[in-house]
């Protein structure tokens, strides 16, 4: 099924089912209030939100259109945001372009950073950030939505307590990572607010292009109307089972907890890329210098998730990054 939360004003918007094609949309919050809390009681409200989802794709329920701009993230807010690096490809380039030293077990041990996840951006939503000079950059992820998840659990524990699949743009600030990186506390001022595609889907939603805790589907990317990349998701190192079971290694996660991919690599560079500081890495190999940009004020960029069918899963990023006003007393 598809889900998606309408940004009413709320901390946690109104919990809405999505029709399959994405032409419409009806309120669920007789089922749950919002999506966090359906995720939280998943097992009283699936069953009563499956029966919702078959009724509004058989037009026996009204629906409204379907409108990705009145749309939050579909978890505005949550628990809890951890993001890894599993497209190993992405590291190797890093570091060739950078002359870094190899990570230590990259191949066995994920890496994974813990970030903000207190103020998630809609899909549409203009993205605010203070200066051009840090450095700012896209990046094209997918991600999955948790259910309560037990401390050292096994991967394949963990692989039947994904709830959700989402897609993401974890929008980053590169000036700022050389230094945080040095510092050894991990990321806060190189990740501002992430922002999410409009629609979640259960992993059944994805068919055959969900493998292995992995989603097998290019994500297109275009800047300013123009392609930049379609990585597909098919080559995530760590599936996202392997992630959550890492996260959880001494710990146990909360539902509600989205796990981020990292951005999306392949070894083929006819693919493009899903981030702006992957192409300049490949720049600086291939050319012996950088020549993309970072993004400016009034750019644009396009991310979604193509089917062989041509349908478009979690609906599609369309966002601005634009100047932060001055902080008001």
């Amino acid at each position: 099924m598809k889900l998606a939360s309408l940004a009413d004003g709320s901390a946690h918007g109104a919990l809405l089912v999505v029709s399959r094609d994405l032409t419409r949309m009806t309120p669920a919050q007789d089922i749950a209030p919002s999506l966090l809390a359906a995720v939280e009681q998943w097992a009283n409200c699936h069953d009563a939100l499956q029966a919702r989802y078959q009724a509004l794709n058989d037009g026996h329920v009204p629906g409204m259109p379907y409108d990705p701009t009145a749309l939050a993230a579909p978890l505005p807010r949550a628990p809890q945001w951890c993001d890894g690096s599993a497209f190993l490809n992405h590291g190797y380039l890093m570091e060739q372009a950078f002359k870094l030293p190899a990570i230590p077990n990259v191949d066995t041990v994920p890496l994974m950073y813990q970030g903000a996840s207190d103020d998630f951006l809609g899909p549409c939503d203009d993205i605010p950030l203070p200066d051009v000079a840090h450095g700012i950059d896209f990046e094209g992820e997918y991600g999955v939505i948790t259910d309560d998840i037990p401390m050292a659990c096994t991967p394949e524990q963990a692989l039947r307590r994904i709830r959700l699949v989402v897609q993401i743009n974890d929008v980053s600030l590169r000036a700022f990572t050389p230094v945080e990186i040095r510092s050894g506390f991990g990321f806060i001022n190189a990740k501002p607010s992430s922002s999410f595609a409009p629609v979640a889907v259960t992993p059944d939603e994805l068919g055959l292009a969900w493998r292995n805790g992995r989603v097998c589907l290019p994500l297109h990317i275009e800047r300013n109307g123009e392609w930049f990349g379609q990585p597909n998701g098919q080559e995530m190192h760590f599936g996202f089972h392997e992630l959550i079971a890492h996260a959880a290694r001494t710990r146990r996660l909360r539902a509600g907890t989205i796990v981020g991919s990292g951005t999306v690599s392949n070894k083929d560079r006819r693919a493009g890329s899903a981030c702006i500081a992957e192409r300049r890495a490949i720049e600086m190999i291939d050319q012996g210098q950088a020549v993309t940009g970072f993004l400016q004020f009034g750019e644009s960029v396009t991310m979604q998730a193509i089917a062989d069918d041509g349908s478009r899963p979690f609906g599609t990023i369309a966002q601005r990054f634009v100047q932060a006003l001055p902080a008001q007393d």
